[in-house]
């Protein structure tokens, strides 16, 4: 299913993303841990791609398992650094031949070799450029795009930001997902402004629970992500016990959800990083809110 579709009924959605193990020898526990999130029946389940494109193999073969062999719509990510024209085309085609109707395209993470890089020669080098050779492909995809509530690392500010986002997706973005965050009013401050500009497409707030400390460091170098003095105290009082700060994340995590819901942000997305104790417990916390 087209996951457009979804994403513009009412009715409230959660979702579950998954990420692809770097070798062989680690695609065992990816796949158990698939197969666990997926008898959640979330509204759909997406797959990353590891930075610098290293495991796009394995991002197809999963989203072809989740779609196939669990019945969940998928989401594959698709990107495009350091790629040339004909190995995205080739993806596309591998994406299309295996059914494959949702992708959400990015430009990518760089990896630390690429960050000093000469990028001047590269086919893509913003993810605008991805969206349009998915649309002049003739493939018939829904296209998501990626958005940073609280701007994205290397925009000078929040209207460059935007006006930058806005291409996107008149490039042909059919809806957005946007990076973590863990104050809900910098997502809802965001959402009137790309409204203001124009940006009418949908948008999933993309939620992710903090379950041990060392993640915060990660969720700030990634994302920049403002961190609310209600979030730092959790992690100062239970960050050193490590079972006391998973059940407060996930509880913070929960009570963020509930939140959206209740002011009208109908669709979410958990970055449950291949866990699937915690996919079930945040399911678990909203079964009655989602009637499951």
């Amino acid at each position: 299913m087209k996951l457009i579709n979804l994403l513009k009924d009412e009715k409230l959605s959660l979702s579950f993303e998954v990420f692809p193990p770097k070798t062989d020898a680690g695609f065992e526990s990816v796949h158990t841990a698939v197969k666990e999130i997926a008898t959640l029946k979330p509204a759909f389940m997406s797959v990353t791609y590891g930075a610098g494109g290293g495991t796009s193999k394995y991002t197809l073969d999963i989203a072809k398992e989740i779609k196939r062999e669990h019945g969940v719509s998928t989401l594959a990510h698709l990107t495009c650094v350091s790629s040339t024209r004909e190995t995205v085309h080739a993806r596309i085609e591998e994406m299309k031949e295996a059914g494959i109707e949702n992708v959400m395209a990015l430009r990518g993470d760089l990896t630390p070799e690429m960050e000093g890089a000469d990028r001047s020669n590269w086919d893509y080098r913003h993810a605008v450029d991805l969206v349009r050779e998915l649309r002049e492909s003739g493939a018939d995809f829904c296209i998501g795009g990626a958005c940073y509530p609280e701007v994205h690392p290397e925009s000078a500010n929040q209207k460059e930001d935007i006006k930058y986002l806005k291409e996107k997706v008149d490039a042909g973005c059919d809806f957005l997902t946007t990076q973590m965050f863990f104050d809900n009013n910098l997502l809802y401050n965001f959402l009137y402004k790309i409204r203001e500009a124009g940006i009418t497409v949908p948008v999933v707030a993309g939620i992710m629970p903090i379950t041990n400390a060392n993640q915060v460091a990660r969720a700030i170098k990634l994302s920049g992500s403002f961190m609310p003095q209600r979030f730092k105290s959790i992690v100062d009082k239970f960050g050193s016990d490590p079972a006391a700060m998973k059940q407060a994340g996930i509880a913070y995590a929960t009570d963020q959800i509930i939140d959206l819901f209740a002011n009208n942000v109908t669709n979410v997305h958990v970055y449950s990083m291949n866990k699937p104790d915690v996919a079930f417990k945040v399911q678990e916390n909203l079964s009655d809110i989602l009637g499951k």
